[in-house]
């Protein structure tokens, strides 16, 4: 755990935070909150009036230490990999949203990018294209598109918010398509994934900022209080 305490932070240039608590490791809940401050200095304050937080949903078999914006040395607690059903933890950046909608919802200003027929995200870890979109040429389809194209009509994946795990760089089987979008029920976990009620993450959605550089930091609360001073948390 020192490794971890002594170089993991959050960065100076973020104006913006989202923090997912859980009550342990092998949870499948969260809760949610949303933070903003003026500066690397100035104290995280609640972006949202009431700041209880909003219930949450992670990988059925909980949470396990993903590859964020620092990678853990030794950890106590197993890497999450491909198909373990577990979340990642620690501290992330967000990249593009992905739907099926021609825009996001109205008062949004993030990067977005609607799919169609011919997105994929993979998920195979055999693939060069292991972790990433691809928009593939309909007039030369690779052989493993059908089985990593990016499900349509689906409620679930109305919005797509990529939490950028296991990303720079990517190491094939280390986890793949962690996303925040929308869940399927109240008791229904993910497979890894951050999932929420639709209009909570369109208000998560609306109020993300790219100058501001948001962040998500996803951990179980012993942890959490832990690690608060070090890595500079609300």
């Amino acid at each position: 755990m020192i490794a971890l305490q002594t170089f993991a932070q959050v960065p100076d240039n973020a104006r913006q935070l989202i923090t997912a608590t859980a009550p342990s490791w092998d949870s499948h809940r969260a809760v949610l909150r949303c933070w903003e401050r003026s500066g690397p200095n100035a104290p995280w304050q609640p972006a949202v009036a009431n700041n209880s937080g909003w219930p949450v949903l992670l990988g059925r078999k909980g949470m396990a230490w993903g590859r964020g914006v620092f990678t853990p040395t030794r950890p106590d607690i197993p890497w999450k990999v491909e198909n373990d059903g577990k979340a990642p933890a620690g501290i992330f950046e967000l990249g593009r949203i992905y739907g099926e909608q021609p825009q996001l919802p109205q008062g949004s200003a993030w990067p977005y990018l609607q799919i169609g027929r011919w997105d994929a995200w993979v998920d195979n870890p055999k693939l060069r294209e292991y972790n990433q979109h691809v928009r593939v040429n309909p007039n030369n389809v690779p052989p493993w598109f059908e089985s990593q194209r990016m499900r349509l009509g689906d409620s679930a994946y109305k919005w797509l918010v990529e939490i950028r795990h296991n990303s720079n760089p990517i190491a094939a089987g280390y986890g793949s398509a962690i996303f925040f979008h929308v869940r399927r029920g109240p008791d229904r976990p993910s497979s890894g994934c951050t999932t929420m009620e639709v209009g909570n993450l369109e208000r998560m959605i609306r109020w993300l900022r790219v100058d501001k550089q948001p962040y998500y930091v996803l951990l179980p609360q012993s942890e959490y209080d832990k690690l608060r001073q070090s890595w500079r948390l609300p």
